[in-house]
This record gives structure tokens, sequence and C-alpha cells, in this order.
């Protein structure tokens, strides 16, 4: 019963010996992290300090520190702010500086966009565009020189002269072409897009047309006059005709007939005079 008793008291006090030593070594590896070290953190963070901010993040988040004034902070994020790209490792997720001349970049060696006075070219930032190409100033890139580019031309025109192609000889024709390629600025200019040339043709009288509204409701008036002329001439003229036809059906109709007259001369017998 005793040595039972014994047994039981070393094994209470090994373990509680087992359990101060545990709870040491943790309060051990906060130490070494950091004093101030909170679990329930906020933003993001899975560790983080009063005095620096985030210390580690939770996962698919990016880890960048945010200089304010002489101290830096630690910031998580869901993606790296510009000026900075983002790299994924197995333990962390960070967020680094581009180069000193790019804003934007996929990598440290790979820029996307340009800080004001550079241009963008095969994802570095250049001052002056190579040879054989020019700076654009709207997209801030080095692009490829654009001549001005024009269609064929049209046919010439008809002869006209001071708009009108007739009571003339002598003219002119012209012909026209349309740009299809604005250039760019150090492109070559465009052409002229249209073309004159004299000409020679036959002159031929201009018929005389009234202009304006007033001569128009005119002409259609006089149009309707001599057609309704010519309408009251076509009727009376069938009147007339009808008005002799009947006269002479008419005149045949009370003419009495001719009774044909024996020819005395004829009829008389010849007298003998012999006796």
């Amino acid at each position: 019963m005793q040595l039972r008793l014994i047994s039981w008291f070393f094994i209470t006090l090994n373990f509680m010996e087992y359990i101060g030593s545990q709870h040491a070594s943790r309060v051990r590896r906060q130490g070494r992290m950091h004093p101030n070290v909170s679990q329930g953190c906020q933003g993001g963070c899975a560790t983080c300090s009063d005095y620096n901010g985030c210390l580690s993040c939770k996962p698919r988040l990016f880890f960048v520190l945010e200089r304010i004034g002489m101290k830096q902070i630690g910031v998580c994020l869901s993606s790296c702010p510009s000026g900075y790209y983002g790299t994924r490792y197995p333990d962390i997720n960070k967020c680094a500086k581009c180069k000193a001349d790019c804003d934007t970049c996929f990598t440290r060696n790979f820029c996307t966009k340009c800080k004001s006075g550079f241009y963008l070219y095969s994802g570095k930032c250049l001052e002056k565009c190579p040879d054989g190409l020019e700076a654009n100033n709207h997209t801030m890139e080095c692009t490829s020189i654009v001549h001005c580019e024009a269609s064929e031309w049209s046919p010439w025109s008809p002869c006209t002269k001071k708009g009108k192609t007739c009571g003339f000889k002598r003219g002119n024709e012209v012909r026209v072409r349309e740009i299809v390629q604005h250039p760019s600025a150090r492109g070559n200019p465009c052409p002229a897009t249209s073309e004159s040339r004299k000409c020679i043709v036959q002159r031929k009288r201009c018929q005389k047309e009234g202009k304006g509204k007033k001569n128009r409701e005119e002409k259609r008036k006089k149009s309707n006059k001599d057609e309704s002329k010519e309408t009251r001439q076509e009727s009376k003229g069938r009147a007339a005709r009808r008005q002799n036809r009947e006269q002479r059906e008419n005149n045949n109709k009370t003419q009495p007939k001719k009774r044909k007259v024996p020819n005395k001369e004829q009829n008389l017998a010849p007298v003998d005079t012999a006796h």
C-alpha cells in the first residue's frame, strides 16, 4: 500500500514538471518573436505587433512594408500597390518594389508603365526611343512610324464652268481621292486629295429655266392654261364638225327629186311637105 502511494506521488510530480517545462518553452518562443506579439490582429494580419504592425499575413494576402516618416509598418493587402510587384513563396507572399523609373511592373526587370519623362519599350523605360521608332506622348510608349496612305484617284468629273455644263467651250474637270491612313508625328505627310485640269467641249446653248418658287408656279399655271386652251379648241372643233354633218343630212332630206322632162324636139314627128 505504501509503495503504491509513493509511486503515485512520483508520477504526479513528474507530470507537473512536464507541464511547467512546456509553458516555459512557449514563453521563450514568444519572447524571441516580439514582446508585444498578438494573435488577435485586424486587417488580414496573421500575427502583428503594436509597434511594427503586421508581422505575417493570412493566406493569399501580400505582405508589404509602408514607410511613415522614419518608421516602417507592415500591412497585408490583396494586391500590391502601384510601384510594387508581387512574389509568392510557400511560407509568405511579398510585395517588392519596381525600379525607380517604373510606375507599375510585372517583375523587377519588366515594366508595364513608366513614370513621367520616360517611354515604355519592351518592358523597359527609356528617355529616348530607339531609331526607327517615335515617342507617343499620349500612351508614353515607343511606337512604329506610320506614313500617310491615300486611295486611288476617282474618274475625272464632267467638264464644267462656274457650276454649269453648257454655254461655254473651255472649262475645268476635277478628280478626288480619300485618305485611308493618317500619318503619325514623324510619318510622311498626306498628298493632295484633289486635282483640276483644263478641258475643251463643244459649245451648246443652255435652256432657259426660271428660278425660284414663283417662276415654277407661273410655269405650272401656263402649262395648265395651254392644256385648257387646247381642250377647248378640240371641243369646239368636234362641235363644229357635228353641226356640219347634221346640216348636210337635213339638206338631203328636204331637197325634192327632179322629174325627167322628155325632149320635145325628139318626140316631134317629121312633117311631110310634099304634095
